[in-house]
């Protein structure tokens, strides 16, 4: 595991934000650029069928190195990064026998990553955090996940006497923008089921996330000069925070937490002539899931009927689904990662995921794919922190995973 950090200091360095505006895969060429510096190390490393498509998906194959025939194992990562913060010239800081205490991000503008805004902090006491510089986000998420697979996949070709079936790997693009899954070709994968490394802190272990949409609002209004505006003006601006008041107002994320869902309005942008609002839509429970769209359905008829001049527009788009329904029906893959946590010395802390990876789609597509730990915490901030111990961890359970896969039954 000698080469995870400078690996990961090397990806983070990568900025693949996502363009949610584009309608090609990768939707920014930045993602594309990366991948091919990926498609170098792993030919490096030496693994085989190692392919790169048109829409940015690379995978790679490590051959099984026993006579037994296994089931075919997939470990999968994505290459973009939130384009909700900062992600050019991440300049990662990393901070070796960490104190207990505040660490400082930037001196110059007195950013402090500070246990007391973070109390889990504190676990890390004595160990390497690497974070940002503060003025963008680090890019863990999913930079983490693939210097982990690749780290495991180097290692265990460094070492043969492992034992291990056959294993697949695949980096994704656009996952943060719910897309990483749109062209990803299961049958060529070849994977019987795979795992998705995408989650947060030491131990986290996932197979329920939620069922996701996202909504864009949109609001016409009429602008004219404001000395002579009176019965003629229609803000769009003042009917968009009348939209937003319309919904729940203890249901976004800030005030809810394990299996609550949301709406969180993440984007807005616009005039007295017209604003855009953009959400994401939250819920484990596919019945509420469903409520939830009609509130927002709702709320736009609420303001049509009020402010009948205005044009109000509401447009919804699934994302992805509760993958719980289909890890049930082959739970021995879940209970397989709990031993491979356990020997690993790690109690799995079992936790409904409050986002989506692109393993929800894979599953629905074909390929069970629960969600392993990467060891990160408060990823899409400029506080995003990973501890260097957590991510070996992490490289430990994949390739416990691996060598304890149980041959096929005849």
């Amino acid at each position: 595991m000698k080469n995870l950090l400078n690996r990961f200091l090397a990806y983070v360095r990568h900025d693949t934000r996502p363009d949610e505006s584009s309608t090609v895969s990768p939707s920014s060429i930045s993602q594309m650029l990366f991948a091919e510096k990926l498609v170098s190390e792993l030919e490096e490393i030496g693994l085989s069928d190692i392919s790169l498509d048109g829409n940015g998906y690379v995978m790679a194959t490590l051959p099984a190195n026993t006579g037994s025939v296994r089931p075919v194992i997939g470990f999968i990562a994505h290459m973009d990064t939130s384009p909700e913060a900062p992600s050019e010239n991440i300049n990662p800081q990393v901070h070796y026998n960490y104190s207990g205490g505040d660490i400082t991000l930037n001196e110059e503008k007195g950013v402090v990553l500070s246990p007391r805004d973070f109390p889990e902090l504190r676990r890390y006491k004595g160990q390497t955090i690497i974070t940002s510089d503060s003025t963008t986000l680090l890019g863990a998420d999913d930079k983490a996940g693939l210097s982990e697979i690749v780290t495991a996949m180097e290692y265990l070709i460094a070492h043969p006497e492992l034992k291990h079936g056959k294993i697949r790997i695949a980096f994704t693009p656009d996952e943060e923008i719910g897309r990483g899954a749109d062209h990803f070709n299961v049958k060529a994968f070849g994977a019987d089921y795979a795992y998705t490394l995408d989650g947060g802190g030491l131990g986290e272990l996932e197979y329920e996330n939620f069922n996701a949409a996202a909504a864009t609002v949109t609001i016409r209004g009429r602008s004219v000069h404001p000395g002579s505006a009176k019965g003629t003006m229609i803000n769009s601006l003042m009917l968009a925070r009348k939209f937003d008041a319309l919904l729940p107002s203890g249901e976004r994320p800030e005030f809810t937490t394990g299996y609550q869902g949301f709406f969180h309005l993440y984007d807005m942008r616009g005039s007295v002539e017209e604003t855009t609002m953009k959400y994401i839509i939250r819920d484990h429970d596919p019945l509420k899931f469903g409520e939830r769209k009609k509130v927002m359905e709702e709320a736009a008829s609420a303001l049509r009927n009020r402010y009948r001049d205005a044009r109000i527009s509401v447009t919804l788009k699934d994302q992805y689904f509760n993958m719980k329904e289909i890890i049930e029906a082959s739970f021995f893959i879940f209970e397989n990662a709990i031993k491979a946590y356990r020997k690993a010395g790690i109690e799995p802390v079992i936790k409904p995921v409050r986002g989506g990876t692109d393993g929800a789609r894979l599953s629905f597509m074909g390929l069970p794919c629960p969600n392993l730990f990467t060891g990160g915490h408060n990823y899409h901030s400029r506080y995003e922190y990973i501890p260097l111990q957590s991510m070996e961890k992490a490289v430990e359970v994949i390739i416990n995973l691996a060598v304890d896969t149980k041959p096929k039954k005849k």
